[in-house]
This record gives structure tokens, C-alpha cells and sequence, in this order.
């Protein structure tokens, strides 16, 4: 690992229950074990900016700060909202202090085989996170997906500007499986090597980055984290942090 092991965790909280008072939480755990993000709903960014912010402030004791950024879902979690709609949410969110976006994909447009759909959305969405300097996490919801979908719709989102390729909301039937990132990460460096090769051929443009990878859904443990890590996963979104965390110290910071 190139990195603390906690920088690889957005700190997440997405229940339709969570109540201020949770959020507040999540942001003291958030920086009390120097966690990359917290990954809250839209409603929330605000509440959880100003909190990240106090306790930077506070030196709250017990409390090391170093930074800790807001993640905000959009179009969550089913992704099947208007593109419009995704937009003016990624935005409020920004301007609310977010820097992460992680947005839903429309998944009916990847069973109807509408992958253009796909990256003009994302492509939406990355213009106004690029405007306010974030980062655009693209949620595919691979348990929803045939293999064939998951590298063409991870293509897609690389077409659309995606910093980053996540596997899963956490809501649906399923999370996030090592050969999903595996298929995912084929996918990025696929498409990246596609456009290396045509910016060679055109002196004027320059090849792209490959984006990464955030697993997220069915991450419970330590054993799983780092195999989510193993598999290429550069991020990992999960509720479960604390205990994975806790599991890490008592296993040995070297294990």
C-alpha cells in the first residue's frame, strides 16, 4: 500500500433514517481515524462540511485532523432520474462544499444497450464537477449487469470524463466482487490504451488518464478490504469502516 490504509475509506452513511446528529458522528469517526471521505446524501453536505470544518477548527481532543473531503451521491440509488436532475444535484452539492461526486448511472439505458446515454449523462455531470475542482465517481451497479454491460457501460462512463469507476450503490441485490473490478479495470485500461494510441496519431491531443476504482457494497471486513485492494480497488465505500478499522490495528499495522 502506497498510502495509510484509512485514506483508501469513504466513510459512508446513506440510510433513509440517518439524522443529523448521525452525520455529526460520522464526521468525528471520519476524522478521529483520518478517513479519505465522508459519503452522505445531498441533504446532508452542507451539515457535514461545516462539522468537518469545526472540529478542523476545535483540535477537538483525541481528535488528529488531516484532511477529510465530503462525498455526496447523486441520482441515488437507482439512477434512474433525468439527466437535468442529476445535474442540478451534482451542482447543489458542490456549491454546498462537496468534492466528490459519486452519481448514479441510468442502468435502464445499459439494458436498453443506449450507451451514448450513458456518457453524455456523465459527461453532463463532469462538466459542472470539473467547474468547481471535484471529482466524478460513476456508480455502475454491476450486480444489475451482464458482464458484456459492465465493460461496455465502464467504457462509457471513461468516455463521459469519469475520474473514477465505482461497482455499486450498496442498495441493490448485490455488491462489489473482485472479478467485477477486474472487469472494470480491463475495461478503463482498454479504453485508455485506445486513445494513447490515437493521440499518438494526432499530435494535438493528449492520451488520458485511466480512471480508477472504487468498490463499494458487501465490504464488512478486513479480509474483504484488502481484497477489493489486491483486485485494483483505490477506494472503498462502506459503513462498516469503523469495525474494518478496529479489525486492522488489532491484526498489526504490518499484517
Amino acid at each position: 500500500m502506497t498510502r495509510p490504509f484509512s485514506k483508501y475509506f469513504d466513510h459512508t452513511l446513506l440510510k433513509a433514517e440517518a439524522s443529523p446528529d448521525d452525520i455529526i458522528q460520522l464526521c468525528r469517526d471520519a476524522v478521529k481515524y483520518d478517513f479519505a471521505s465522508v459519503c452522505v446524501n445531498s441533504r446532508y453536505v452542507t451539515l457535514a462540511v461545516r462539522t468537518l470544518r469545526d472540529l478542523q477548527e476545535q483540535q477537538a481532543p483525541g481528535m488528529q485532523f488531516s484532511p477529510v473531503v465530503v462525498t455526496s451521491v447523486v441520482g441515488f440509488p437507482l439512477g434512474a432520474m433525468a439527466r437535468a436532475a442529476k445535474v442540478f444535484e451534482a451542482e447543489t452539492a458542490l456549491k454546498a462544499g462537496a468534492h466528490d461526486i459519486d452519481m448514479v448511472i441510468s442502468v435502464g439505458a445499459v439494458k436498453a444497450g443506449n450507451y451514448p446515454a450513458v456518457t453524455h449523462e456523465v459527461a453532463e455531470v463532469k462538466e459542472v464537477v470539473e467547474k468547481h475542482g471535484g471529482t466524478l465517481k460513476v456508480i455502475l451497479e454491476t450486480c444489475l449487469l451482464t458482464e458484456p454491460e459492465i465493460s461496455l457501460a465502464a467504457k462509457a462512463a471513461c468516455e463521459g470524463g469519469a475520474d473514477f469507476l465505482k461497482t455499486s450503490t450498496g442498495f441493490g441485490p448485490g455488491g462489489a466482487t473482485v472479478k467485477d473490478l477486474t472487469l472494470m479495470k480491463e475495461a478503463a485500461e482498454g479504453w485508455a490504451a485506445q486513445k494513447a494510441a490515437a493521440s499518438e496519431a494526432d499530435t494535438g491531443s493528449t492520451a488520458p488518464a485511466v480512471p480508477q476504482l472504487k468498490a463499494s457494497g458487501s465490504i464488512r471486513d478486513l479480509k474483504t478490504a484488502k481484497e477489493m485492494i489486491a483486485a485494483g480497488a483505490d477506494r472503498l465505500g462502506t459503513s462498516a469502516t469503523i469495525a474494518i478499522m478496529k479489525e486492522y490495528y488489532e491484526a498489526g499495522i504490518d499484517q
